[in-house]
């Protein structure tokens, strides 16, 4: 990992990915870091945020992903390897280009390195010729329709002509250089491309690489130039292991700490088993039986995080789901199982303990019984003939056979007599003779205070 990490960033070193890289980098490091300390909400919105920020590098930085896939692929390098490495094949377009710039014949060539030129060279025309100095000549021709643009020069062909460079925004280039002189430059700043432009004005052959202008005085020592600059990768004596180990410490030290961290931050919990309590969740009760007890009414559970991207298993919400549509009247063993745990991804439950539960269920009963008013204090004076009553007058109550069969009546809440007044209703609740028995009704009775029909017989 340390190794890719290091070839990126010497790929990527002095471009404006590497910025990039460095910003992914950071906001890598917090995302850890509220994992760490249980941020989810924040982790959540950085992770969701990363799979958008993928998709936008891709789009943006597709030329240098395209690069380094370039540079790393070996049929490249045996292809370079295979190359003749006789009479310099710079010789031809030196001598045409000095001719040309002593007939002050102005020209822009472009040797392309190991990156692609194909989002900076625009409006090209594709041509693929063999190079010839009559080629040359004809293209750069005063008058000639291609001899505005820059012509591009690839594995030993003219492959476009008439292509439009980028501009250098430098305020350092003279004021003497033209257009032509800042386009070079602003490729040579984009790009390992080596650039000879040869000025209409005074003649001269200048050569441009890294956004370095040098002036070139004979056909030799622009050949020399060319060899040293395009040829460097192949004929350049390869660096010892020694040399390759130790150069650039500093970037390798941080890349191999960085690499270290992570490792740390991912591997933290990872194979850490945790004991949690988790409660007994039944489904599926046969609609004749109701449940009395379960025992015991938590589980155990030992489970186990495979990283430390998921959160830990206290801040879970974890249950035994268990089916108990098997149960009969009485008590009932029923076993469980892993299966029975739905654990998140990223753990695995390891063990549950016990390994059964007893339920006991009994017949479902129901039972229609009246309401009893529950009042306090006595009547207004003048009113003791009236009634109170309830809307409805009985309920349906429903629970276990041995509680419903015992419940003659159920009560209101406590009404105070005394507040009641003639014609008035009063909503009241029922109250539960047993949190195992219900009510078959959702919503309060209704009290009301009427004349006592035997009274006024």
């Amino acid at each position: 990992m340390t190794f890719l990490l290091y070839q990126l960033y010497s790929w990527f070193r002095g471009t404006r990915a590497i910025q990039v890289l460095l910003g992914l980098g950071v906001v890598t490091l917090i995302f850890f870091a509220t994992r760490f300390l249980d941020l989810y909400m924040t982790s959540w919105v950085l992770q969701e945020l990363g799979t958008v920020l993928i998709v936008l590098i891709i789009v943006v930085f597709q030329t240098e992903i395209r690069q380094a896939l370039y540079r790393f692929s070996l049929l490249r390098h045996l292809l370079i390897s295979s190359q003749e490495t006789q009479h310099s094949q710079f010789q031809d377009i030196a001598e045409t280009l000095f001719r040309m710039a002593a007939k002050k014949t102005g020209a822009l060539i472009v040797f392309q390195g190991n990156e692609s030129l194909q989002d900076l060279m625009t409006n090209g025309v594709v041509i693929n010729s063999e190079i010839s100095p009559q080629m040359l000549e004809s293209i750069f021709y005063d008058g000639a329709p291609f001899h505005d643009g820059a012509a591009l020069i690839n594995d030993g062909k003219i492959e476009k002509v008439a292509c439009h460079l980028p501009l250098s925004v430098s305020t350092d280039v003279p004021q003497h250089m033209g257009t032509r002189h800042r386009a070079a430059l602003g490729l040579s700043e984009r790009s390992d491309a080596v650039i000879v432009a040869i000025s209409e004005e005074r003649g001269e052959v200048c050569l441009v690489n890294s956004g370095v202008f040098r002036l070139m005085s004979t056909p030799t020592e622009l050949i020399m130039a060319l060899d040293e600059l395009l040829r460097s990768e192949i004929e350049s004596p390869r660096a010892t292991l020694r040399q390759r180990v130790f150069s650039n410490l500093f970037p390798k030290i941080s890349l191999l700490l960085g690499v270290c961290v992570f490792w740390v931050l991912i591997t933290t919990r990872q194979g850490l088993i945790t004991t949690v309590t988790a409660p007994v969740r039944l489904h599926g009760v046969p609609d004749g039986l109701v449940l009395l007890h379960t025992l015991p009414e938590d589980v155990t559970i030992q489970i186990k995080a495979m990283s430390s991207l998921v959160p830990p298993p206290s801040k879970l919400d974890l249950a035994a789901e268990i089916d108990a549509s098997g149960i009969i009247e009485g008590t009932t063993a029923i076993r469980v199982n892993h299966s029975n745990i739905t654990a998140p991804s990223g753990m695995i439950v390891t063990s549950v303990l016990p390994s059964s539960i007893r339920v006991t269920a009994e017949k479902k009963m129901r039972k229609n019984v009246p309401v009893k008013i529950s009042l306090k204090g006595k009547l207004p004076s003048g009113q003791s003939y009236m009634r109170v009553s309830s809307v409805p007058p009985s309920v349906d109550i429903e629970g276990p056979a041995s509680q419903v069969s015992q419940i003659s009546s159920i009560t209101t809440e406590e009404v105070d007599a005394s507040q009641l007044k003639r014609g008035g209703e009063y909503l009241k609740n029922l109250r539960l003779p047993d949190k195992q028995v219900t009510v078959l009704r959702d919503t309060p009775v209704t009290i009301k205070l009427s004349v006592n029909s035997r009274r006024d017989r």
